[in-house]
């Protein structure tokens, strides 16, 4: 007893106290943490299987690029912490695998391994890395709770300027081209909204809200349904298809107007 009152009586016995104490907050911290990531995988994907399932497929099929713990190597990004929003964009869109480098991979067809589980397999295991946006559910999405109106004033104010009024696509500087949006669906516009891809910025909550988001897919959905009134539309890419459609139309229109009345006067002479 001697012994233990003298230790803890000497001067150094409260910072021992301390740091003990906070080493086991960490511990139990460090064990909380651990277990809530197969949680968060679950709720991304469904089940708590898929993120093994997940990292299976991703060792065979994305690893090369990737790096093995999805760390990133020189050819390619690493992936922890982007959540699963951005895998299921990337891979449902077919970005993902990328077939070829370049400035931007572009939407194209499946590949052959890639279906709805294999994307939610691997979308769960990046989610279990360390987070991320997780893809949104389906009343997030869904166009007809939206307010095109209110969508159409924040597309105009927030994306226009890249993917024209309507959603068509443009080019952007070293390559890049903000794309179509036709052919997107309203969960991979939420998505990308959340996760940037490509040249195209993040737009958070704080920035726009969920419930603006959808208001904007509404826009987008209302547009692409929308019938051109006055005739073809020429891809509803604005005035650069116009104003060549113009001179065009308008200059064959002059030369076979010259040309009639060059022939007219040799006729009567």
């Amino acid at each position: 007893m001697t012994r233990i009152t003298a230790w803890r009586r000497h001067p150094l016995a409260r910072y021992a106290v301390l740091i003990l104490a906070l080493s086991l907050v960490g511990m139990v911290y460090a064990a909380f943490v651990q277990a809530g990531k197969p949680a968060d995988a679950a709720m991304a994907a469904g089940k708590v299987d898929d993120v093994a399932e997940g990292k299976s497929l991703f060792v065979a099929h994305c690893a090369s690029c990737h790096g093995l713990n999805a760390e990133g190597t020189n050819t390619a990004p690493t992936l922890v912490g982007v959540g699963a929003a951005a895998v299921d964009f990337q891979m449902s869109t077919g970005r993902m695998p990328a077939a070829n480098p370049g400035p931007q991979a572009p939407r194209k067809p499946l590949a052959r391994w890639v279906d709805e589980n294999a994307i939610r397999q691997i979308s769960a295991y990046v989610q279990s890395l360390g987070g991320g946006p997780q893809v949104p559910g389906a009343e997030q999405v869904d166009a007809k709770l939206g307010d095109a109106g209110r969508g159409g004033e924040l597309f105009r104010a927030n994306c226009i300027q890249c993917h024209n009024w309507a959603g068509a696509g443009g080019a952007l500087t070293q390559g890049k081209y903000a794309p179509n949006l036709n052919s997107a669906s309203p969960t991979q516009i939420y998505e990308a909204m959340i996760t940037g891809p490509q040249a195209m910025p993040v737009f958070n909550d704080t920035t726009i809200t969920p419930e603006e988001k959808r208001d904007m897919i509404a826009y987008i959905v209302q547009v692409r349904e929308q019938k051109d009134p006055g005739g073809f539309g020429l891809g509803r890419i604005g005035p650069v298809t116009e104003g060549i459609a113009a001179w065009v139309v308008g200059i064959v229109a002059l030369v076979l107007a010259a040309i009639w009345i060059t022939a007219k006067k040799r006729q009567k002479s």
